[in-house]
């Protein structure tokens, strides 16, 4: 049910009995997890209107923010959707968007914006203040995240379309921005439950394409972060060209970027077991790698960095 190049490089990569976990919780079902908008009710709250709903819901078992649903169900039709009390997000996803950790006020570049997942569980975080730009190259995407932030009720978040990530917008930007996020766009691989067509539109030189382009993404991103302000780099691939590779390119080019532990920044943040959420460098929490075999998550990689 794979393509022999994916088998082949995964195998290569971590070994056959690991690439066979990987691909066999990646051809089983996803969970439908939920974040609350801390803007305007507790997960707590939100667990207690679906429950009065008869759903089946639980805490995430990793992330902070998060619900879990013992079903299927739209949940863009129920009433609590629609008032913005919560947003349909993968705990990997929800977890990314903790390693931000902006402080009130600050302001933020979201600079792969999309449909603004990340953008909005950011935001909330931030309590509507300081501002939050979220930057994508499609204006399609921002288009569909509008109704979304409509819902949300941030005040503070300014969607923009970008031609390019050498953008005059990105360009003006230049050293002043406290946290900046590059969710780069990837091949996806981390999400074959949700998306299982995904393997089969990728091959080898795709991958090699995306490192690219995901170099350069980050190299340009890098420069609107100022002095003691954070880059956060993330996919939600599994493979390690697309992860590893570029967030250790990256850090050999950039010296004045020193890097952080992913496992203390969340371990500070509450989050439960932080250091088995994190793999690489001296301790093993250098970066966050999530896994569908191991954390019943999406397929997920983030690497942090502090500027000097």
């Amino acid at each position: 049910s794979y393509p022999d190049w994916l088998v082949s490089l995964l195998t290569t990569e971590f070994g056959l009995v690991t690439a066979q976990d990987i691909l066999r919780a990646q051809n089983g079902r996803a969970r439908l997890t939920l974040r609350a908008n801390l803007l305007k009710c507790s997960r707590d709250e939100l667990l207690t209107r679906l429950r009065s709903l008869g759903l089946a819901a639980e805490p995430t078992p990793l992330g902070p923010w998060g619900v879990v649903l013992d079903t299927h169900l739209n949940v863009y039709s129920l009433p609590l959707h629609e008032e913005g009390l919560c947003e349909v997000q993968d705990e990997a996803s929800q977890l990314v968007a903790e390693l931000c950790a902006p402080p009130p006020g600050s302001l933020l570049v979201d600079a792969c914006a999309g449909a603004g997942g990340k953008t909005l569980a950011i935001g909330a975080a931030m309590r509507s203040t300081g501002r939050l730009y979220a930057f994508d190259t499609s204006a399609h995407r921002l288009d569909s995240f509008k109704p979304r932030m409509a819902r949300s009720g941030l005040s503070h978040v300014h969607p923009a379309a970008i031609a390019h990530e050498r953008d005059d917008r990105v360009k003006r930007l230049s050293g002043k921005i406290d946290r900046v996020l590059v969710d780069a766009p990837c091949t996806g691989l981390g999400t074959l439950r949700r998306n299982p067509d995904l393997k089969w539109r990728q091959n080898l030189q795709s991958v090699e394409e995306m490192a690219v382009k995901q170099a350069a993404i980050l190299q340009s991103a890098s420069r609107m972060v100022k002095s003691g302000g954070r880059l956060v780099y993330a996919t939600c691939s599994v493979l390690p060209q697309e992860n590893e590779a570029i967030a250790q390119a990256f850090a050999a080019a950039n010296p004045d970027f020193a890097p952080l532990s992913a496992g203390q920044i969340l371990t500070d943040l509450k989050v439960e077991n932080a250091p088995a959420l994190c793999a690489g460098g001296e301790d093993g929490q250098l970066y966050l790698r999530l896994w569908p075999h191991r954390h019943a998550t999406d397929g997920f990689f983030a690497a942090v960095w502090q500027k000097k």
